[in-house]
């Protein structure tokens, strides 16, 4: 029987995590990894934390060392992006060379949404928060006595301003939205973050927007709410859009990112996608189906791992129970399940001082939690939520 030739498309966790898996689980045919990166698969959590505050060095940063990939035989093609992908042939091309796959896996990741030009989105001085590149040419310009504007009042921009501040940097953050976290936390957590942005001295404006940048040494923003701030940089943290430009392409189907089945699957049954670019069948809270993606580096690994198993034959739904994490100072967010949908919410002091959770449930039903500085209520509600179960009686009492 011929040994399959897997190859996967990407650079970061979920590339590494497939290649892995797949050596794991007995493959032995050829597996190549091809990135567009100059880099190793690489942690990208501490690069805007750790990273940029210099507590973590390159090399600390590497998933795996550079002997890894010879001795488990997988060819790392690094700085080689792929320019398209034969279906009918079942090949990868790249300006070097052409591949052959039995399986290919897309791990393409995602990129950071970017402001117009129009608006001056690729003036000097206007960063994005996603690679390594993005954060060495930020590490120059956040040095203490510096202005920095932050646009985007999610996870991203919040991340981002807390290190600017830990960098000396005076920080604005603005949020167009009428709260910061609006899509994806509840009104208790964003209070409990925007109260200590404040502490932190980050002038935090919600209801405000970017109107447009004006060129020059410092930069000029000037905002919707008629002010206009001389900034040395700018950080752009307005989100993230799945990384689908290749498999748009060769005309897989396309639906909020790649489109997979419940097992991993594109319209291509040669074709797999998992990470930041996949969005899979989902049954959400009130029992109708819809499709997700997971921005996560859980999500990274375990849809990775369960594409591998595919690929070797373990077909199975893929089913998790996501988990996310923010660090922002000396606060640790852990968030375990979706609460997209939830109809109500309680809040429970933490054990710790300045510790709380924000518990989410629809009908009744728990559905998720926000943990800030609270480990124990973070561990216990991810235990009720793979159980299926609700708070037990007298958990509020506190």
């Amino acid at each position: 029987m011929k040994e399959q030739a897997v190859v996967i498309v990407g650079g970061g966790q979920a590339a590494l995590s497939a290649a892995t898996k797949l050596r794991a689980l007995g493959h032995s045919g050829s597996l190549d990894i091809l990135s567009a990166e100059p880099v190793a698969p690489y942690q990208r959590p501490p690069l805007s934390k750790k990273y940029l505050l210099g507590e973590m060095t390159l090399e600390r940063l590497l998933l795996k060392p550079p002997s890894f990939y010879e001795e488990a035989g997988i060819g790392l093609h690094l700085n080689e992006p792929v320019l398209s992908i034969d279906r009918q042939a079942q090949r990868v091309e790249t300006a070097q060379r052409s591949l052959p796959y039995d399986a290919l896996i897309l791990a393409t990741g995602s990129r950071p949404r970017r402001l117009p030009a129009a608006m001056g989105g690729d003036l000097p001085g206007v960063l994005t928060v996603r690679d390594l590149a993005d954060i060495d040419a930020m590490a120059p310009l956040l040095v203490a006595g510096a202005r920095a504007l932050v646009v985007g009042g999610g996870y991203i921009g919040l991340e981002a301003a807390a290190v600017a501040r830990k960098r000396g940097v005076a920080v604005t953050l603005i949020e167009m939205a009428p709260r910061i976290l609006n899509r994806v936390a509840a009104p208790e957590t964003a209070d409990f973050f925007r109260d200590r942005h404040r502490a932190e001295g980050v002038d935090l404006r919600e209801g405000v927007g970017l109107t447009r940048l004006e060129a020059g040494a410092p930069l000029d923003a000037v905002l919707s709410d008629g002010t206009t701030l001389s900034v040395d940089a700018v950080i752009v943290g307005i989100g993230i859009e799945p990384e689908a430009t290749l498999a748009t392409a060769a005309g897989l189907t396309i639906d909020n990112g790649i489109a997979v089945d419940a097992m991993g699957r594109t319209s291509d049954p040669a074709i797999w996608a998992a990470g930041d670019c996949a969005s899979f069948p989902w049954r959400a809270h009130d029992g109708a189906k819809v499709r997700i993606r997971l921005e996560s580096v859980q999500n990274a690994i375990e849809q990775a791992e369960h594409v591998a198993a595919g690929v070797m034959g373990e077909i199975t739904p893929y089913a998790p129970l996501p988990w996310f994490w923010s660090d922002q100072y000396d606060v640790k967010l852990q968030i375990a399940g979706l609460n997209r949908g939830y109809d109500s919410v309680r809040l429970r002091p933490g054990t710790r001082p300045g510790g709380q959770s924000v518990w989410y449930f629809f009908a009744g039903r728990l559905v998720a939690v926000d943990a800030m500085n609270d480990p124990r209520a973070y561990m216990q509600g991810k235990r009720w939520l793979e159980a299926g179960a609700d708070p037990e009686a007298g958990w509020f009492d506190v």
